[in-house]
């Protein structure tokens, strides 16, 4: 559905995004990641069309999408900073979406009214951050786009209303097969929701896979063990706890327990690694890491 290859984009100078290449496969919720600079707001841009690139194609179902106004009609998007005119209440902001979305669901609208429990008379710029991010929402999802992008799409909202918005988001997925993109330094929730993942750093894609991919690449192991592993383990990061050894491994599973187990340690397990802990480890090779800093 979305394909993003070799994309150069540069600002005085400046390359934001170095030869990205990025692949959403059709009905997935694909997770977005990095540190803040890697170019995950830049490209976004790029899918919504509102920048376009020096080099390379942004394509959505084979077809550009700067300028393209039939596909971008396909495409909803909720940015960190909502956008409404000054004025507008919710209402006035679905009869403009109602006129820009050929797909606009008037039945769906009513039917999200209750959920959100928003007035939807009330100017927009009175309300709070929460209740924006719930206002965007509503009207993203009455315009039962094909794809939907978002850019930190829960920040502000309550633990109620976050899971609410997953189960509407997952539901229209499963329904619909909406394909959603989403942008979220909230690593812990992505992991929840995410079935591919794609690994952003200084405007380059360092890897992406499908999650469970991801996870059977990188193993950590608790292992008590008296003699020495065998070199040929990758060993990503070592840590220590009296005995204990806590080992981050590249490599699959199974291969990396087999190569343990010849080491005959006196105890050994596998733990599975969050999300958080596959990027921290993922772009530690690439200097970005925890850095042990002693202030005087």
């Amino acid at each position: 559905m979305i394909e993003v290859n070799n994309v150069v984009k540069t600002f005085d100078g400046f390359r934001a995004l170095d030869g990205l290449n990025l692949s959403v496969p059709n009905g997935a919720i694909y997770g977005l990641v990095g540190p803040n600079g890697a170019g995950k707001s830049t490209i976004i841009r790029h899918l919504t069309g509102v920048y376009r690139q020096d080099s390379g194609d942004v394509l959505v179902g084979g077809q550009p999408v700067y300028e393209n106004v039939e596909i971008k009609s396909r495409i909803a998007y909720i940015p960190d900073e909502i956008f409404h005119f000054p004025s507008a209440s919710i209402r006035d902001m679905m009869k403009f979406y109602r006129g820009v979305y050929p797909q606009f669901s008037e039945k769906i609208y009513h039917e999200l009214g209750e959920v959100f429990d928003l007035d939807d008379t009330m100017p927009m710029r009175r309300l709070s951050k929460g209740m924006l991010k719930q206002a965007a929402f509503w009207l993203a999802l009455s315009c039962r786009p094909d794809i939907l992008i978002l850019d930190e799409p829960v920040d502000g909202l309550d633990p109620v209303m976050r899971r609410q918005i997953w189960a509407l988001l997952m539901d229209d997925v499963s329904q619909r097969g909406v394909t959603v993109l989403v942008s979220s330094h909230n690593l812990r929730e992505l992991e929840d929701v995410c079935d591919h993942v794609g690994i952003m750093f200084n405007g380059k894609m360092m890897i992406q896979r499908s999650l469970s991919d991801l996870q059977d690449n990188i193993v950590k192991v608790q292992l008590v063990c008296d003699t020495p592993l065998p070199a040929s383990l990758n060993v990503l990061h070592t840590s220590s706890s009296g005995r204990v050894q806590t080992l981050i491994i590249r490599g699959q599973q199974a291969e990396v327990t087999q190569l343990i187990a010849s080491a005959k340690p006196l105890f050994f397990d596998t733990v599975p690694l969050s999300l958080e802990e596959i990027f921290i480890y993922e772009l530690g090779g690439v200097d970005y890491a925890v850095k042990n800093v002693i202030l005087s």
